[in-house]
């Protein structure tokens, strides 16, 4: 049985290294592989402490002398590491994955967002937000690729160019991340769903804004009781996930698929309903924004609303895969 128990905040350096070394090795391996580093670490460790040097110096001193966990990794399982030469490799493939995690979705959801609101039809939408996204990540690839290029022919044989990229540290260890779903994220989860439980019952039935001397709900009074009693319902099933959630003590592929469920079960309505004007009350705004740009105002919010919606949900759903991953 594997421990999923959470490591404490101050985890040991050779815990944060032994996992630094073990992330990226298949999984069939990771567990011969970290008995052996630890072995490896502890036999180093034991002659220093021998000789007379304090056990936290000799720690940082044979992880250090052990280098990059990557590059140990490479070595460990006969991987080579090679883009145009191996010197740079780690330095290029490490900045590329940390540039498509962050620019990517930025583009596609700005080329999204610019092309809805220029009243583009949906099939138009959707090929610009591929064809755009998959040309910045074709332009990331290259240019990266070429920088790391232009470096390493720049300069001689030698050691790395200073300023470029720096030694590796024991600074650059990764920390361990907490697979454990805590009480308190539970408790937390708890409370804010039924805060938006409350705060849309009241909507519907009293209204959340007072205008001309009478209160207004925000989204649409027609949602009640069918459509609001539904998402109660969801926010119902998310609860008992968190309970389940915790029980289960750390994230699994079934539960990210089950919480990739739900949030399609609260998007897919929601976009439905942002195209048929029936979401967003547009009362309120016709009311509260001048006549002339009430109707556009409306129609940039409930853009706005679909987006926002979307996007909350992509990335609670990779979110809970990632977590997954990481507690596997």
């Amino acid at each position: 049985m594997n421990d999923t128990r959470t490591p404490p905040a101050s985890a040991t350096l050779t815990e944060r290294y032994v996992q630094a070394v073990t992330r990226s090795i298949p999984e069939s391996q990771r567990g011969d592989v970290a008995a052996e580093l630890r072995g490896l670490i502890a036999d180093q460790l034991d002659a220093r402490i021998e000789s007379g040097e304090p056990a936290d110096t000799a720690e940082r001193a044979v992880l250090t002398a052990l280098g990059d966990p990557d590059k140990l990794a490479a070595g460990m399982i006969d991987r080579p590491l090679h883009l145009i030469g191996p010197r740079y490799y780690l330095d290029w493939w490490r900045l590329l994955k940390l540039l498509l995690w962050i620019v990517p979705p930025i583009a596609a959801f700005g080329i999204a967002l610019g092309q809805t609101l220029a009243g583009a039809p949906l099939g138009a939408v959707i090929g610009s937000t591929i064809g755009g996204t998959l040309t910045v990540v074709v332009h990331l690839a290259f240019w990266t690729a070429l920088v790391f290029f232009i470096i390493e022919r720049s300069e001689g044989a030698g050691t790395k160019a200073d300023g470029v990229t720096s030694p590796w540290t024991l600074d650059d260890l990764p920390e361990i991340h907490a697979t454990r779903a805590r009480f308190a994220d539970m408790v937390v989860s708890l409370v804010f769903l039924a805060l938006a439980a409350a705060v849309l019952v009241w909507d519907q039935l009293v209204g959340l804004v007072y205008v001309d001397e009478r209160w207004m709900s925000f989204l649409d009074p027609g949602l009640w009781p069918w459509w609001m009693g539904g998402l109660l319902l969801v926010l119902a099933i998310e609860a008992a996930f968190q309970v389940v959630l915790y029980i289960s003590r750390r994230w699994t592929a079934g539960l990210a698929v089950a919480n990739t469920v739900l949030n399609l079960v609260v998007v897919v309505p929601a976009i439905w309903l942002l195209s048929q004007d029936a979401l967003l009350n547009q009362d309120f705004w016709l009311t509260v924004v001048p006549a002339p740009d009430a109707e556009k105002v409306y129609g940039i919010l409930s853009v706005l609303t679909g987006f926002g919606i979307g996007a909350i949900a992509l990335w609670d759903t990779i979110d809970g895969f990632l977590k997954a991953r990481r507690a596997r």
